[in-house]
């Protein structure tokens, strides 16, 4: 923030708008907050804006951000103080109506919603889990309205990733709710803008053409935007509280060094409802690794799992859940012991920190040192192997009308933001092509020669509770039809996944004007984010 403020006079900026939040720490802050073990807002925030300050000041620079996290209130207080201690004049708003717990109980004890999650289909009462905290997914109209009122800087918690970006352009433009093709581009570059550096290079699977610039420079290009485009969407409709983004015309242009146009994008009407994740009260997490080198590191692997379970075996009731993992692989013929050595881990969860004592799954992992297979060598540090809390996510939709979202003005004005009074209810699911159309014969592109995928095609993934995705895409146009022929649903099942798949949906689109496949893959995770 301080780089991009203090240079202003030379690169002029209108809106600071900044991302905080994920799934990962929409968790662990529910958590703080409910605890009450410290604050429950982003602190890095305040990092990055507390030297930017007197330039935000100086050049009325307007500031969007949804760090407030699990406690925004929390954290409008802390800058105001901050505001006014360094002297200077802004005016400093929030944005409530993301804490969404108490309605949404209620709804679902009057039936309103079975409330199902839309990661895996299961429905609110049929959890396992507790739930503490719920936060609901805001749109940009209450920041607009800030700014509209003087704020200089909005803080909010769970508005979604682009609602800053979203919320900044609608005040700067004066749009309406009708301005729909307006209010998509606006979230498209919220969406491109919201992880900072992954759109100039920052998880892209070309680095290697960054290194000339030390990989920290970095870049805007065609390819580094088709990698943030590709990640995190769920398909060609692409949902927010405000506007729906239709992004089958999609495409980018190369204008000049580090400067790329978006082209493509339509809008269309928000859905009724907008998403919801759910914090459930902290279960409790150990894990023990052991290294496996050499030969045979399969029947090595067996060889301590069954050693383990044995000893494990009257506890192993008490467990959510006990995974034994082999992480990494051995070359046909490494030249050193690193090369050769690959990571066993073994993982248990369990609903109480008691059940999970170094008696009841340290000493079990370990004891069979002894008795174990050639060279075993546990690891010797075992901080991981005491209990820690961990949470689980829940993702489902509630309707926008049940939300009270509202901007709080420095002055005490609180603004009531009216849910969208025109909105579309989208099917299910995504639309899908499990095959291109007019699939061509792979032999007809010549000879070939064996090789990985990614020597010659770009992919970026993402997840979204226990669904993620992934996306392919070619550098030069001749290369697309090949692509798009090979990636078939069945292609990416069978050989891309292999093991992994578990039978779960999969959807596929084709993005022509990108020169890329797009996967999604339905409850694919873990139990998503926790």
């Amino acid at each position: 923030m301080t780089l991009l403020a203090s240079n202003c006079e030379n690169d002029p900026v209108d809106v600071l708008a900044g991302d905080w939040m994920s799934e990962g720490n929409m968790t662990v802050r529910a958590g703080t907050r409910v605890n009450g073990q410290m604050d429950a807002y982003e602190p890095t925030f305040l990092e990055a804006l507390e030297p930017a300050l007197p330039y935000i000041a100086k050049h009325r620079i307007k500031v969007a951000v949804n760090a407030g996290a699990a406690d925004t209130k929390k954290l409008h207080e802390v800058v105001t103080k901050l505001v006014k201690a360094k002297g200077l004049d802004l005016s400093v708003a929030w944005i409530s109506g993301d804490e969404v717990l108490p309605q949404l109980l209620e709804a679902q004890q009057r039936g309103d919603s079975p409330f199902e999650n839309i990661c895996t289909g299961e429905k609110l009462g049929d959890w396992q889990f507790e739930p503490i905290y719920a936060q609901a997914y805001l749109g940009g109209l209450g920041i607009a309205a800030a700014f509209a009122k003087g704020a200089d800087v909005v803080v909010c918690g769970r508005v979604s990733d682009a609602s800053p970006v979203i919320g900044a352009a609608y005040w700067w433009h004066n749009w309406r709710r009708s301005d729909l093709d307006q209010l998509a581009n606006a979230f498209v570059a919220g969406h491109l803008s919201e992880c900072s550096s992954y759109s100039t290079g920052g998880n892209y699977t070309g680095f290697k053409d960054l290194e000339p610039l030390g990989c920290s420079g970095g870049e805007v290009s065609v390819n580094t935007l088709t990698s943030q485009f590709l990640y995190e969407i769920q398909g060609p409709w692409y949902f927010n509280s405000d506007v729906t983004a239709i992004l089958d015309d999609i495409s980018f242009e190369h204008i000049s060094t580090n400067r790329v146009a978006l082209r493509g994008v339509k809008g269309d009407l928000p859905p009724p409802t907008t998403k919801a994740g759910i914090t459930a009260k902290a279960i409790y997490q150990a894990e023990m690794h052991w290294f496996i080198t050499g030969l045979d590191v399969a029947a090595k692997a067996r060889m301590v799992e069954t050693q383990i379970r044995t000893l494990l075996a009257p506890q192993i009731s008490s467990f959510l859940h006990l995974d034994f993992q082999i992480i990494g692989s051995v070359p046909e013929n490494p030249s050193n012991q690193n090369a050769a050595t690959v990571d066993f881990r073994v993982v248990a969860q369990a609903r109480r920190a008691e059940d999970l004592t170094p008696a009841k799954f340290v000493r079990p992992c370990i004891d069979p040192i002894m008795c174990a297979y050639p060279g075993a060598t546990p690891h010797l540090d075992l901080r991981q192997a005491f209990p820690k809390e961990v949470f689980e996510y829940y993702v489902t939709l509630m309707p926008q009308s049940d939300l009270s979202h509202q901007a709080h003005l420095a002055s005490g004005e609180i603004i009531d933001i009216a849910p969208p009074t025109e909105t579309k209810t989208y099917p299910k699911h995504q639309p899908t092509q499990h095959v291109t159309a007019n699939a061509l014969d792979l032999t007809s592109f010549g000879q070939t020669v064996k090789a990985p995928l990614g020597a010659i095609v770009h992919a970026r993934s993402g997840d979204k509770g226990s669904d993620c995705n992934v996306g392919f895409w070619v550098r030069y146009a001749d290369e697309y039809s090949w692509l798009r022929s090979l990636l078939s649903s069945a292609f990416l099942k069978e050989y891309l996944l292999g093991d992994e798949y578990r039978g779960g949906r999969v959807e596929r689109w084709e993005f022509e004007g990108l020169r890329a496949v797009h996967f999604l893959l339905k409850n694919h995770l873990d139990r998503g984010s926790i």
